[in-house]
């Protein structure tokens, strides 16, 4: 028999998917794709980074890991199975002795989706309980197996008291072929201040993270990056007035990908990302009154917008001319972007780049209108107050950029 619900008929297989829906569907939208109540990073402004490893602790693959943070004096969250804990106390002790935290992974690793209900909710209160125990220390951090939510495990890490934890930068090093190289250079490319990265120090990841990691470390250092603890980090969960910022985020990451728009020297953190196009413009002239033609090869920046919501305007200019370092260094060694004539953007923030040696050309009313309203959009999304200054051309010559920006030190301080 079916149920009746404003006249119409639920019969099984509709009461299945509505309570898959609700079980599975609501929080891998919520949770794990949108981020709410979870802590996916810190301030995208700071040096300051987490390094975390999951699937712990390892008598094999985790002494490795510990030898690399002490060799490199950083500092790490553990995310621990309870049931390997109990068997190995002494690497427990051993993670919090050298200035590390410890964080609930579970006490049985299997996918919160294929776990029965009740054990789904139980398991990260055992685990707590446990890890608790063995540690002798709070634990206030929860990240389940494979980062995947289902409402009974939600409600057991909140019934455990744990604050969920995600990731910004996945490592892949659990993926078949990884090798240490690779994980290095995907976490390095993607790299950015606050970031929480995810690693492993047992199972399949295990294999290559403990070689990786030396390299890693002096990569993060030689960026001027450091990694901290959970708690260091100082992240705050994302709450409601977040998603609109994540939304516009997770939108300008996929026009850049159908665009084709680059991140200066390929490190996602950066401020500036690149693209090389056919000036789009038409009836344009430089401040001398010299045309600049509609189709001329020339290379668009867009700001990274979060970084600029969290830095300022008063602290974007001397980051922003160490960065135009990137962009040079960029520009003189892509082939794609050897032809183009100049360098510009459009923008509400001329006079902020008219500091750093651009000159600002007036727009047509039609486009200044356009860009004023997708302007108005992204600050509301960011949560900050829309700007009363109009859009204008921000714009300079491929010498005067490179002999301004040339030498300018490539890496962050």
């Amino acid at each position: 028999m079916g149920r009746r619900r404003g006249g119409q008929r639920w019969t099984g297989p509709g009461l299945l998917a509505a309570g898959l829906l609700a079980y599975i569907g609501l929080p891998y939208l919520l949770v794990q794709r949108l981020g709410l109540g979870t802590v996916r990073q810190g301030r995208p402004s700071g040096e300051r980074v987490a390094l975390t490893f999951d699937d712990g602790p390892d008598p094999q693959h985790t002494p490795a890991v510990l030898d690399a943070l002490k060799a490199a004096d950083m500092r790490a969250t553990f995310f621990l199975l309870s049931g390997a804990a109990r068997r190995h106390p002494e690497l427990v002790r051993r993670i919090q002795a050298e200035g590390h935290e410890i964080g609930v992974h579970a006490a049985r690793h299997r996918h919160a989706w294929v776990r029965p209900p009740w054990e789904a909710y139980h398991d990260p209160v055992q685990a707590r309980r446990d890890l608790e125990r063995l540690s002798g220390t709070p634990v206030r951090w929860g990240r389940p197996p494979h980062g995947a939510y289902s409402l009974a495990n939600l409600l057991g890490l909140r019934r455990a008291g744990l604050t969920p934890v995600q990731w910004s930068i996945e490592g892949g090093d659990w993926e078949r072929g990884a090798a240490p190289q690779g994980v290095k250079g995907r976490v390095l490319r993607e790299l950015h201040g606050g970031a929480v990265i995810v690693l492993h120090d047992s199972g399949p990841g295990a294999q290559v993270t403990p070689a990786a990691l030396p390299g890693l470390l002096r990569g993060l250092a030689e960026r001027g990056f450091y990694s901290v603890t959970l708690s260091e980090l100082d992240a705050a969960p994302v709450t409601r007035q977040h998603l609109p910022a994540r939304l516009m985020a997770g939108l300008d990451r996929r026009l850049d990908r159908w665009l084709g728009i680059r991140p200066a020297l390929g490190r996602q953190g950066g401020l500036f990302r690149l693209q090389p196009l056919g000036f789009p413009l038409g009836g344009l002239r430089w401040p001398d009154g010299t045309p600049i033609p509609r189709g001329t090869p020339a290379l668009e920046f867009h700001v990274n917008n979060p970084l600029l919501v969290d830095l300022g305007l008063r602290r974007f200019p001397p980051r922003a001319r160490r960065e135009f370092g990137w962009v040079a260094q960029d520009w003189r060694g892509r082939p794609e972007l050897e032809q183009a004539e100049f360098i510009y953007c459009l923008s509400v923030h001329g006079p902020v780049l008219e500091r750093l040696g651009f000159l600002s050309v007036p727009l047509a009313p039609h486009d200044q209108k356009r860009l004023k309203l997708w302007s108005d959009l992204m600050h509301r999304a960011y949560g900050t107050q829309p700007r009363k200054a109009q859009p204008v051309l921000s714009i300079m010559s491929r010498d005067e950029f490179l002999n301004r920006f040339g030498r300018t030190v490539t890496e962050p301080g």
